[in-house]
């Protein structure tokens, strides 16, 4: 690998070393910056891309198409690497032309690798949290953080904006994704993206697509028909491209229908570029492309991490006219205009120090929206001081810290692993980490009258005689997922639902919080009296969940995904074993290319029918449904009216409890039978802020894409005629409200 890209690397280490900064006021070639009109800010992307384009050589347009080497990473290194800025990877700008080097950097909830590098970056609450919040205006808020520490960092382009819809919860990405309906999901990292950018750094939306599960990922086959595509993957993709307007979108490693997703001609230029219209670039994940001509052809613009196929051969294809100059041409105009449209020409990297307490406030912020509370017998939550002069915290390492999900989103936790000993963090992209963030000691400061005493957990007999001879106790069950796995099931692990029978049985006044990656199962639930869903809780989420378990702040999150009561209720009750030659596959960063041989595949066959929509079609009762949550306070709905011409839904919602709260008002609908689809899809949604007592009046506009349906024999989407059943209410499950939309 080392040696293939040395021809290419050595003229591009000169063309580096001759080159003035991009900052400076005169380039490589003499020129001014005011003599290069596509410096004008005036002019469109499109424009100024075209412009640069006309100058550069064949050369130059070789290195905006494929990566340097990655910091960190052995397998994946070239001269260049150590200029990367201890990120996961480089394209080489032209320097001459005033056109920067990307640097990237892994950021899924925050940036990648900062304490290795001897920086700092904010844990953002996981993806699949904020996605709990469906709050679109946290999520920029998330972006933006993002978006700032990056370039605060030396970096200008982000490998964020997870967006695959939870197909398969065992996924160990699950974390990093903003769950199963594509609405929610699109809506919501469609404005994380759009605030991120606006930051001036590229953003990224992935992984394109069809990337539901770790297990043999780099070799896996999913099959799946279009319209199951269209409209449950691909739209979650095309929702959050249009809100946000990314500049690139990553393409996965698996395959789709047979071909793998960095060299797939349907995903990339017949919907993505051709029925999308989209005008960024696409680069493949690390490790992800395959080949050099079909994946050009395809639609492939950047190859990441190295050059070893749109390095020295891409420019022996073009020589040999097996590749055009025009694929070359349209390859390089959009890394160009990305550049463009993202600031990052005009916006030069000027390195900063993180705004510390910003991140941590908003991190707070997001995650206090983000809890939701499953359980609430009698009202055990809020905790009243007042009532209470015992808390038996139990498990989960709450007096020094709470999980966070691993792999390349991986923050890094000032001053290390919090239960490891100083001096001994964690080195390995899947240890598990704690983030010195101490429910304990938060809620200590919260209860200062109330005397709190830690157990471990470890031994089941003397945390169970804790909590008898305390008022009540409150166990933390983790369960920690990652990048390169799967869960075997949705049992919280190391023994954990034993921890919490022996608990429950010993005070019937307990507490669970969990602190997951993904949806548990919970044979424990019938003998607690509260559950409460943290996530991956971030930079302070210590402080959000004891605000929201005293009751400072109100619980408002809902379920970006169902639970199921157990695997057997799942699509698929098992992920397809790998094969013993394929054993491995997809477990590492990445893995080799031997295996592309490989017949290891998935058929998503249940087709649309993902998450809620799975349950309702089969008649299956989940554990607890999407969009589910419950308050401090209660909500009533009434008096729902529909608009047939406007589409629009409008109806009242109450707080009919004693405090201030947030509902967040869910609208449903129906599609006529010919539709054959027999069950509801969310079209909308709000967030209504109450205060005890008040009423107001919800107002949903229904875009005309989401009651539609693809057809596969025209290949479009069709509006069908008819009456369309609308509902609302709080939760996919509790719809109380129902009208109709009709269309001629």
């Amino acid at each position: 690998m080392f040696r293939r890209c040395l021809p290419l690397v050595a003229g591009l280490m000169g063309i580096l070393m001759a080159a003035a900064p991009v900052s400076a006021q005169q380039g490589g070639d003499g020129r001014t910056v005011s003599d290069r009109p596509w410096m004008d800010k005036s002019l469109s992307p499109d424009e100024r891309a075209d412009l640069v384009l006309k100058q550069m050589t064949l050369d130059e347009k070789i290195s905006l198409l494929h990566g340097t080497g990655m910091a960190h990473a052995e397998q994946w290194q070239t001269p260049l690497t150590y200029l990367s800025n201890g990120g996961a990877g480089m394209t080489v700008g032209v320097p001459r032309l005033g056109i920067p080097n990307i640097y990237m950097s892994d950021a899924a909830y925050g940036v990648r690798s900062s304490g290795e590098n001897g920086r700092y970056s904010t844990a953002l609450p996981s993806n699949v949290g904020a996605a709990s919040s469906w709050n679109p205006e946290a999520t920029c808020d998330y972006g933006a953080v993002i978006g700032s520490e990056l370039r605060a960092q030396g970096y200008n382009m982000t490998l964020g904006g997870g967006v695959n819809v939870t197909r398969e919860p065992r996924n160990g990405r699950t974390f990093e994704y903003m769950g199963e309906d594509p609405l929610l999901a699109g809506t919501l990292v469609g404005n994380l993206m759009k605030c991120e950018q606006a930051q001036h750094v590229i953003g990224d939306i992935k992984h394109y697509a069809v990337n539901d599960q770790e297990t043999g990922r780099n070799i896996v086959n999913a099959v799946i028909s279009k319209k199951a595509m269209q409209e449950t993957d691909l739209l979650a993709f095309h929702i959050g491209i249009n809100i946000g307007n990314p500049a690139a979108v990553m393409c996965s490693y698996n395959r789709i229908n047979g071909d793998y997703a960095c060299e797939n001609k349907y995903t990339l230029t017949d919907v993505l570029k051709g029925e999308w219209g989209f005008k960024g670039l696409v680069l493949s994940d690390w490790g992800g492309t395959h080949s050099t001509e079909k994946a050009s052809a395809a639609g492939l613009d950047n190859e990441e991490p190295m050059g070893d196929y749109f390095g020295p051969k891409l420019k022996e294809a073009v020589d040999a006219g097996r590749v055009p100059m025009s694929q070359i041409d349209d390859h390089a105009h959009r890394v160009l205009r990305s550049m463009f449209l993202s600031g990052i020409v005009d916006y030069p990297i000027e390195k900063s120090v993180v705004d510390v307490e910003h991140g941590l406030e908003i991190a707070q912020h997001v995650e206090e929206q983000s809890i939701v509370l499953l359980k609430n017998d009698k009202g055990i939550l809020p905790l009243n001081a007042s009532k209470m002069k015992s808390i038996a915290i139990i498990g989960g390492h709450a007096d020094v810290g709470m999980i966070s999900g691993g792999g390349s989103a991986q923050v890094d936790p000032p001053g290390g692993n919090a239960i490891m000993p100083p001096g001994q963090g964690a080195t390995h992209w899947q240890d598990h980490i704690w983030f010195p963030t101490s429910p304990l000691k938060a809620l200590t400061a919260r209860l200062p009258s109330v005397k709190l005493e830690f157990n471990a957990g470890k031994d089941l007999s003397s945390a169970a005689a804790l909590a008898k001879s305390s008022d009540v106790a409150i166990v933390f069950a983790y369960q920690w997922t990652s990048e390169g796995m799967d869960l075997p099931s949705l049992s919280l692990p190391d023994n954990q639902n034993a921890l919490i029978d022996a608990v429950a049985k010993a005070n019937s006044r307990t507490i669970v919080v969990l602190e997951t990656g993904t949806a548990v199962t919970m044979p424990w639930l019938g003998d607690v009296a509260g559950v409460v869903e943290a996530w991956y809780a971030g930079s302070r989420g210590h402080i959000a969940l004891a605000n929201v378990l005293t009751g400072e702040v109100n619980a408002t999150g809902k379920l970006a995904m169902t639970f199921p009561k157990s695997e057997q209720d799942l699509p698929h009750p098992m992920i397809p074993p790998l094969t013993p030659e394929d054993e491995g596959q997809g477990t590492g960063a990445v893995n080799g290319q031997d295996h592309v041989g490989s017949k290891y595949s998935v058929s998503y066959d249940e087709g649309v029918k993902v998450g809620y929509k799975w349950y309702e079609a089969e008649h299956k009762q989940p554990l607890f449904p999407f969009g589910f949550g419950l308050s401090y306070t209660s909500y009533s709905y009434s008096d729902l009216k529909t608009d047939s011409g406007q589409k629009t839904v409008s109806f009242k919602v109450k707080n009919s409890g004693k405090r201030a709260g947030t509902e967040i008002a869910e609208v449903y609908a129906e599609l006529p039978d010919k539709a054959d689809e027999p069950f509801k899809r969310l079209v909308g949604w709000q967030r209504v802020e109450l205060g005890p007592a008040e009423s107001k009046t919800v107002s949903v506009t229904i875009d005309p894409q989401m009651l539609s349906i693809f057809d596969e024999a025209s290949n479009g989407w069709q509006l069908l005629k008819g009456k369309y059943r609308i509902t609302a209410g709080a939760s996919s499950e509790d719809t109380p409200l129902k009208g109709t939309i009709e269309v001629k």
